[in-house]
């Protein structure tokens, strides 16, 4: 058995510790800087392209939690038009089913993650909130066609500059 000498324990730690002083570091300041997330990431909101959307209601069927609540209406040529649609993302789950099930490939998950709110009531978003904007882009998720188009993710040990 070989005894250590007393104090051994604690130089090695220290040592390690002054390693980490003086290194750069490598968290990222958040709020002023952010790293680019994963393309296919799901965040917290959907986003809906009015354009595409027959309104089907399948998404709404789909949801396991029954988030999203859906009115439509039949128009004079017989077609379906959407009355009314809200999401509670305050009951979602961010699972994705809702944009599978979407045979027309209208709703998206969005690259949002950053939605806290103090109101509960904020958390109900209708058709015009989910609307796609510039602003609210689709990410990657469940659509190879938007992945293409988003930039890379960036990593902590890349040590390259992210996007402010």
């Amino acid at each position: 058995m070989k005894l250590k000498s007393y104090g051994e324990g604690i130089a090695k730690g220290m040592l390690v510790t002054m390693k980490n002083a003086i290194r750069d570091p490598i968290t990222t300041q958040y709020p002023e800087k952010r790293l680019n997330i994963s393309r296919r990431s799901r965040g917290n909101q959907l986003v809906w392209n009015k354009t595409a959307c027959i309104s089907c209601s399948m998404c709404a069927r789909a949801c396991p939690v029954n988030c999203i609540t859906m009115v439509t209406s039949r128009d004079e040529n017989k077609k379906l038009q959407m009355d009314k649609m809200d999401v509670d993302t305050g009951v979602c789950i961010s699972c994705g089913l809702c944009v599978e099930a979407c045979p027309q490939k209208c709703l998206f998950m969005s690259r949002d993650y950053e939605k806290a709110v103090y109101s509960r009531k904020k958390l109900k978003l209708t058709k015009e909130d989910i609307l796609m904007t510039d602003s609210s882009k689709p990410s990657g998720y469940y659509s190879p066609e938007n992945e293409t188009k988003l930039p890379k993710q960036t990593l902590l040990i890349d040590g390259k500059k992210w996007d402010k």
